[in-house]
């Protein structure tokens, strides 16, 4: 296999590469936006092509104190950097007694050691995620470092024991390296290896040392990323007249990579060591590696990192999406028990989007610290007091404007314009379709939103509606333990926000009656689980709204609801909910749903209805004459699989039944709701991820539902407008007093006005209509 390798011609080799990377990860290429921290440049090895080490004479302290480290660490934090890599020489100690006396004096016995306790300070005060890449390590040394750093690194180089520029290295030693990779594989350490190109090697040297990282990831699975990275002449040093890497063995080497390694390895190039950065990708790499956008190369320091804008450029102009990653890969997030330390695993959910890549909204992330809450209302929303920084980076039902990702300019091709392509010809997507949708980064979310967006005119218009309504949250008391909800009070809840009431049935009578006279067509009545109810109760707050509010819209009760009041009755779900329906009650809430797959219920409300349950009590409300809609709520721990299986069984339902008349995709708040605080849950979906939310569902509910309503409560209204434009066709409610939103930390909620919404939509080009529950329109006085 090899030697017929070394006999294609270049071209061939690159075709064959490039067939392999587009089948394994289609039209992605990766990079990691990251802060370099040079630890020490003090090391015991004399490479010959290296700047990066130099004598204690050159430098004023042997090592970063902390307070740098944090600085450098939080200037990238603030730009919107993940990755804080720490580079250093190796084993300084064992040459200089200046590095002997520094780590003496700071408490440590070892430059590992300190490296150790520097990734810990920078994951606990900044949150960045660090790459501790400190070269030939003992297993000790590596098990030290996997509990502070998601992923470790070192270069193989190559594994040729004879080259002249390794003779002053003793960590170069190919059995020491090759040491080290295979420690690091039987840890579980994620780690990134590679080879220099042009050193002495020769061709089968390159072949031998591929082989090697191939074989040691074939028995451990641990290797996430191979850069193969070209030698350059560098003044000062042993080789400075030295030939640099011939452009034609360099794409051969990349080539090579990619043909020799599993497919589950990412090929990384430097893209600062090149002036073609087209020709890298057309060798076949998947990957940027590491771009700062605060700090040097500090090994390549006379070679500048690429500016974002010109990265983005010249992926796009390849037909490919750039896409931010964390430091460790996204299958080694998706298992996080086999990969992470547990000390870790929160750190890096924390910046991880649905598909375990780096959230890619602008801004910045920082650690969230909240003080405990204690309002004196005990029937509304208030402020999360945050301690420290603050992160700008836009979240759900955060002020924050979110990035604008519409208008744009569109661009899809590989699998995801295939899907584009059998939804305009009338092809209904499934599971695996829908999951290729959500995988959308940059000009094709536009794509895909465009999409959408004519499927929207083509089903409903170009009308934008909206219904009047107030929401009525009669209790904050619940019996169960949903972790995603900041809102309820009980004897297992975090207790963050407000106390806990109960409004009595005047005070529900009297909350409609207002919000009849204020032009209310619409109330939506939910709370949470009380100890006190039976199914007797709802029936109560149903007559004694439409008492006070005779002829308004009764929207009341989750699947929860009606199932809890059902069972504690003894009564048949579809004769309590026909007994509902006699009483006022019209249309039931899609929540409850949230994700209709059993796996993440486990986790995120583990005593609530399962899927089929919830699936069961809408098609039983179907059957009686009520209708309800669909809502899903997103940005957990839940994957773009379970979005999919999600959308394609209520796709199945209302295919059956007919009765749901909307989809509403509810942004997973994070601010201060349990789950999140307990440190198991991301912080929410990204807007991008939001904003596909509703495209896709535009697309995988054609012909089956035709609303789709954007929450301007979760989006805010600068996020609700480019929802508008990718699919969405309604507003929802005015929403007179939503309070489980800002329970969670949402500082959105408290009342829209038509004025508002039309000051929205109107930019757009787009009438707006006042609408019933059920999409019928309201006359206008």
């Amino acid at each position: 296999m090899t030697d017929e390798l070394l006999r294609l011609p270049l071209g061939e080799l690159m075709r064959r590469a490039r067939a392999v990377r587009d089948a394994t990860t289609g039209t992605r290429l990766t990079y990691s936006p990251k802060v370099f921290i040079p630890l020490t440049m003090l090391c015991r090895d004399r490479c010959g092509y290296c700047t990066f080490a130099q004598p204690p004479a050159r430098l004023d302290r042997p090592y970063l104190e902390p307070a740098e480290v944090l600085r450098i660490a939080r200037a990238g934090a603030r730009v919107g950097c993940h990755e804080a890599l720490f580079t250093l020489g190796e084993r300084p100690e064992e040459r200089y007694q200046v590095a002997r006396d520094w780590l003496h004096q700071h408490g440590y016995d070892s430059t590992v050691a300190y490296l150790a306790a520097m990734c810990e300070l920078v994951v606990e005060e900044v949150g960045l995620l660090p790459h501790a890449n400190a070269g030939a390590l003992f297993p000790d040394e590596l098990a030290l470092l996997r509990r502070v750093a998601p992923s470790q690194g070192m270069m193989i180089e190559s594994l040729n024991p004879s080259l002249t520029c390794h003779r002053g290295a003793p960590d170069k030693d190919p059995g020491r390296r090759l040491a080290t990779l295979e420690a690091a594989g039987e840890l579980a350490i994620p780690f990134t290896t590679g080879i220099l190109v042009g050193i002495g090697e020769s061709r089968s040297d390159r072949l031998a040392a591929l082989r090697a990282i191939a074989g040691a990831h074939l028995r451990h699975g641990h290797v996430q990323e191979v850069i193969v990275q070209n030698f350059l002449p560098k003044p000062g040093t042993a080789m400075q007249a030295a030939p640099a890497c011939p452009t034609e063995e360099y794409l051969e080497t990349i080539a090579l990579a990619r043909l020799v390694l599993p497919s589950d390895v990412r090929v990384q190039a430097p893209p600062n060591l090149s002036d073609d950065l087209g020709a890298l990708i057309e060798a076949g790499i998947d990957d940027w590696g590491g771009v700062s956008p605060v700090t040097a190369d500090h090994v390549n320091p006379e070679r500048p990192w690429p500016a974002l804008d010109h990265l983005r450029r010249a992926t796009e102009e390849r037909g490919f999406a750039l896409a931010p990653r964390l430091t460790v890969h996204p299958r080694f997030v998706a298992e996080p028990e086999r990969w992470l330390d547990e000390r870790l695993r929160f750190a890096v959910l924390d910046r991880s989007d649905a598909e375990g890549l780096a959230r890619d909204d602008p801004g910045s992330l920082f650690v969230q610290r909240i003080a405990p809450a204690q309002p004196e209302q005990v029937d509304d929303g208030v402020e999360v007091v945050h301690l420290g920084e603050r992160s700008t980076a836009w979240c759900a039902g955060a002020s924050l404007a979110p990035p604008l990702l519409l208008p744009g300019a569109p661009a899809a091709r590989g699998a995801l314009g295939e899907v584009l392509a059998g939804v305009l010809l009338g092809q209904e997507v499934g599971v695996e379709e829908i999951v290729t949708l959500f995988s959308a980064r940059g000009r094709e979310v536009v794509a895909v939103a465009e999409v959408a967006d004519q499927l929207r005119q083509d089903a409903v218009g170009d009308t934008v509606t909206f219904v009047r309504n107030r929401n009525i949250n009669y209790t904050n008391v619940c019996t169960f333990k949903c972790r995603f909800c900041g809102f309820s009070k009980g004897p297992l809840s975090l207790n963050l926000r407000g106390t806990p009431y109960l409004l009595t049935l005047d005070d529900i009578a009297a909350r409609a009656a207002e919000a009849q006279a204020l032009g209310a067509t619409e109330v939506c009545l939910q709370g949470g689980i009380h100890p006190d109810f039976d199914g007797e109760y709802y029936l109560e707050v149903i007559r004694a709204v439409a008492a006070a509010a005779p002829g308004i819209h009764i929207h009341g009760f989750t699947a929860l609801e009606v199932t809890e009041g059902a069972r504690r009755l003894g009564e048949p779900l579809p004769a309590y909910l026909r007994r509902l329906k006699e009483a006022g009650l019209r249309t039931l809430p899609g929540t409850a749903a949230e994700i209709l797959d059993d796996d993440i219920r486990a986790i995120i409300c583990p005593d609530k209805v399962t899927t089929d349950e919830w699936l069961d009590v809408h098609r039983a409300a179907h059957e009686v004459g009520l209708r309800s809609n669909v809502t899903i709520m997103f940005g957990t721990i839940e994957s773009p699989l379970h979005w999919a299986r999600h959308l394609v069984r209520t796709r199945a339902l209302q295919l059956e039944t007919g009765g749901f008349t909307e989809f509403v995709p509810l942004p997973f708040v994070h601010m201060a709701a349990p789950l999140y605080l307990q440190r198991r849950s991301r912080r929410g979906p990204t807007f991008r991820e939001a904003l596909l939310m509703h495209a896709v569902g535009r697309i995988a509910y054609r012909g089956a539902i035709d609303n789709v309503q954007v929450s301007w409560v979760k989006l805010g209204p600068a996020g609700a407008a480019q929802a508008l434009q990718a699919g969405a066709n309604d507003l929802g409610g005015t929403l007179m007093n939503e309070n489980i939103s800002r329970a969670a930390g949402a500082t959105h909620g408290q009342g829209m006005e038509e004025e508002q919404f039309r000051a929205l939509v109107e930019p757009l080009g787009r009438p707006l209509e006042q609408r019933t529950t059920v999409y019928g329109r309201v006359a206008v006085a």
